[in-house]
């Protein structure tokens, strides 16, 4: 009997001890993951993720093997604007892609007057883009050279793409949808092709206080996601200085001409939104990433801790995992609380 229960006590501290190990290696993580940074966007290459977001004054990126592990990652301010250029103030959402063996980061910049944003490129050689020289390579912009912000890139069948945010005209009112095919990372070719207007009531939450503006209705932050035989573009909705900042859904077929706006089918609800309930506000602005392993889908936005706060620097980058729903569309589901604790991406 005592030879049992020794055999029966080392069978339990084998059991603790492996229970032990396989808890040791769950990593787990809660957002946000840094204290603030809007419009967060990141790009994975050779296992580090490159992440960037809306400094207001320069281009700043991160490097690290762990995206929920933003707080430790290196950080290095890759590029400042010259003083004095109509691209100098309000550098807002900037993006980092590789592309045709070069690094290259899309931003949105003014000269001080809202009314002069538009796209602006830099172009790096080097492996890290951490390190070598940042060459600014000047505006890009479609014939129209009109109000622009939010560039996203993708390539589709041999074609670059740029979609992104801008003004029908030259006057502030309504942020519209536009895609346009790119000779190079630098340069639009093709006429831009407007692909999405606000049209619901959860697009039109915009009113403007103390500006001769009144309201503005808004799609912006564009987002490619590729799912299949499905391309879909993500976008924010709504004013981001409203609690109703939102994340609307077009849909177009892979085999279909993007250029060709009777194409686009627009997601007649929010497909991601605030959840009080999880104390999160103002939900968007995203971009996407995978798991280092491939095998995961992660979305990654940002969000408020309480009502009322708009597009200041309250605002913080969260990121969650989502799944694909039976007919092919992704499935967000709702912003988690800040007091949730998550799994980090698979390895």
């Amino acid at each position: 009997m005592r030879y049992l229960l020794v055999l029966l006590a080392a069978g339990m501290l084998t059991l603790g001890c492996n229970s032990g190990r396989t808890a040791k290696h769950i990593r787990t993580f809660t957002n946000p993951l840094l204290p603030r940074g809007a419009d967060p966007y990141c790009f994975y290459k050779n296992g580090y993720y490159y992440y960037t977001h809306t400094t207001g004054h320069n281009l700043v990126l991160w490097k690290t093997k762990d995206i929920t592990d933003l707080a430790n990652a290196e950080k290095t301010v890759v590029w400042e604007p010259p003083p004095n250029t109509m691209y100098s103030h309000s550098i807002w959402a900037p993006q980092i892609h590789f592309i045709n063996g070069k690094w290259y980061m899309y931003f949105a910049a003014d000269n001080g007057n809202n009314y002069n944003h538009r796209m602006y490129v830099i172009e790096n050689a080097s492996a890290d883009p951490l390190e070598g020289e940042w060459v600014f390579k000047g505006k890009v912009a479609d014939a129209t050279n009109k109000w622009a912000i939010d560039a996203d890139v993708f390539e589709h069948k041999g074609s670059l793409y740029m979609v992104w945010s801008g003004w029908e005209g030259d006057e502030n009112g309504q942020q519209n949808l536009y895609i346009a095919r790119m000779k190079n990372p630098w340069t639009i070719e093709s006429e831009r092709v407007k692909i999405s207007s606000p049209e619901y009531e959860w697009e039109k939450h915009g009113d403007v206080k103390n500006e001769n503006v009144g309201q503005v209705y808004v799609n912006e932050g564009p987002q490619y996601l590729r799912h299949k035989d499905k391309i879909f573009i993500v976008y924010s909705a709504s004013g981001c200085w409203t609690d109703y900042y939102t994340l609307g859904m077009l849909s177009i077929d892979a085999d279909a001409d993007l250029l060709n706006p009777a194409n686009w089918k627009k997601h007649p609800e929010p497909v991601f939104k605030a959840a009080p309930e999880n104390g999160v506000y103002g939900a968007g602005h995203n971009s996407f990433f995978k798991s280092p392993d491939g095998k995961e889908d992660w979305i990654l936005y940002h969000a408020n801790p309480e009502p009322g706060l708009g597009c200041g620097r309250h605002r913080s980058p969260r990121a969650q995992k989502f799944t694909w729903n039976e007919d092919g569309t992704p499935n967000f589901g709702k912003p988690l609380s800040t007091k949730t604790v998550l799994q980090v991406p698979s390895e």
